[in-house]
């Protein structure tokens, strides 16, 4: 009786949470990511380990499309436009062709498993492109994770192109599950009708996540609410319309909440900075909800029967399918350098998503579901062990890091409509020209706002000296004001704080 009552979940939760916290911490020194630690938590809290039963594939998928709502809008209003412009192109092809092409590869190597070594898997050839549908996208989840809390200052454009692919390519292998699944369990129904939908749920997505996100905008901007609180859980409630409102009417909801991420990311938008700190916590929140939710519903025997053959995919699927697939999409584009192209095709991450998705054909009673969702586990373990722990020094292998890491050295947050700050570090040729505060002089409105030295804080006055080492914060109406004064002074590296 005790495992029934409401309060021995709320404390099971609760602990649940503080330790994948507290174990993500831990992990983050080790360049272990967060998000592996969670499932592990996950499993070792499971029917196997400390004995939670769970074995809903139905609630299971049900928190997952919650979860995902979130982090693709997350992840949208995090993604601003004139970042991915120049790689914009090369993001879309990756997440649609690149998406396929990584299906079709590792389905037809999955067959080629079941064909000469049947003891195996069970598959047939729509099966083993199911299996391969499932794990097709790069994970959202993981990469936007990753990227971000190891700090990673990338060159080349490529952390835009990376966050825009992941960002944006889970709703083309939601579609191409659904498509496999309905061709599997649906004869009846024609494969034209199928593609047809297939295109027609990509734009009903499109087209209402950009209408919704316009219109969360709007709304956000002229309701008059009392409590600045409630303007978070108001765009919340708007996440949860476009994503449920396009799914009813047969659109593709995953990339409705990234459009309209995107769109309310990039647009002025009444207390902005306090929404964005709220989305970004429950983001984390949904995403350790999440993979705990999945760890505990593998049990961990089962994935022995399907090891080898999981390894055989996954270290196809590393080595030929996704380079391959990321090589063919990027062929056209000359700038792209080598480099760029194996670190892109080395962070084709796995995570929640596959996860998820694989509980699609379990729901639907596709023939060897428990099998593709072992399998779709397992690789995704591997993928996050191998692939997860070493993406900063592949980056940095390959030359693809800068020197000094762009990080924010004051932790102030200012409305869009105040002004917008960036900040730079104090050189010796710098002194020399601009040996006090006073000296500096510029066309545009701009003030120097605050110089951090050492562990102070110091608020300038005219008489100021800088010193060498001084990180300095500038405050101004305009971004190009900024640029033009950076120029002017003869600076090349600065930060504009944006976030």
């Amino acid at each position: 009786m005790l495992l029934a009552t409401p309060e021995y979940i709320i404390l099971l939760g609760a602990v649940l949470l503080f330790i994948s916290i507290v174990s993500g911490k831990t992990g983050y020194r080790f360049g272990v990511p967060s998000l592996l630690l969670f499932l592990l938590v996950g499993i070792l809290f499971g029917s196997e380990g400390f004995g939670i039963q769970f074995n809903s594939f139905k609630q299971a998928q049900f928190i997952g499309m919650l979860a995902l709502s979130i982090i693709l809008f997350s992840g949208g209003m995090d993604t601003k436009i004139k970042d991915i412009k120049p790689i914009f192109v090369q993001g879309l092809l990756l997440s649609t062709l690149g998406v396929v092409l990584t299906a079709l590869f590792t389905g037809l190597f999955a067959f080629a498993i079941t064909k000469y070594y049947p003891g195996y898997l069970h598959l047939s050839l729509m099966g083993c492109f199911l299996l391969a549908s499932v794990m097709s996208s790069t994970d959202s989840a993981s990469v936007f994770s990753i990227l971000r809390t190891k700090n990673l200052n990338l060159t080349q454009n490529v952390r835009p192109m990376l966050e825009l692919e992941s960002g944006s390519n889970d709703p083309m292998a939601y579609m191409l599950t659904i498509m496999f699944i309905q061709l599997i369990t649906s004869s009846a129904l024609g494969v034209n009708l199928i593609v047809f939908n297939f295109f027609f749920q990509l734009f009903l997505g499109a087209l209402f996540g950009a209408l919704i996100g316009y219109a969360a905008v709007f709304i956000m901007n002229k309701i008059n609410l009392d409590y600045s609180a409630l303007y978070a859980v108001l765009l919340l409630s708007l996440v949860l319309f476009v994503f449920s409102f396009t799914t009813l009417i047969k659109g593709n909801g995953y990339l409705a909440v990234y459009v309209a991420g995107l769109v309310v990311g990039n647009e002025k938008m009444a207390y902005k900075k306090s929404v964005v700190t709220f989305f970004d916590s429950l983001t984390w929140l949904f995403q350790i909800v999440m993979f705990l939710t999945l760890g505990l519903l593998v049990n961990p025997s089962e994935l022995l029967s399907i090891m080898w053959v999981s390894l055989a995919i996954v270290l196809f699927m590393i080595i030929f399918a996704r380079p391959l697939s990321v090589f063919l999409c990027l062929a056209p584009f000359k700038k792209v350098s080598r480099e760029a192209k194996i670190f892109v095709s080395w962070v084709g991450l796995r995570g929640a998503v596959p996860i998820i998705f694989a509980t699609y054909p379990f729901v639907a009673g596709v023939p060897h579901a428990k099998e593709i969702f072992n399998i779709v586990f397992f690789i995704t373990i591997i993928s996050l062990v191998v692939q997860g722990t070493s993406v900063p020094y592949v980056a940095k292998l390959l030359g693809l890091t800068s020197v000094e890491e762009d990080k924010k050295t004051f932790a102030l947050d200012l409305p869009e409509d105040i002004g917008i700050t960036a900040e730079f570090k104090v050189g010796e040729d710098f002194i020399k020209k601009y040996p006090k505060a006073k000296n500096l002089v510029f066309k545009e409105a701009i003030s120097v706002v605050m110089i951090k030295r050492g562990n102070s804080f110091i608020v300038p006055l005219p008489s100021t000296d800088f010193e060498l080492g001084d990180k300095v914060l500038l405050l101004s109406s305009k971004e190009t004001y900024l640029q033009e004064a950076f120029n002017t002074l003869g600076i090349e590296k600065y930060r504009i704080n944006k976030d």
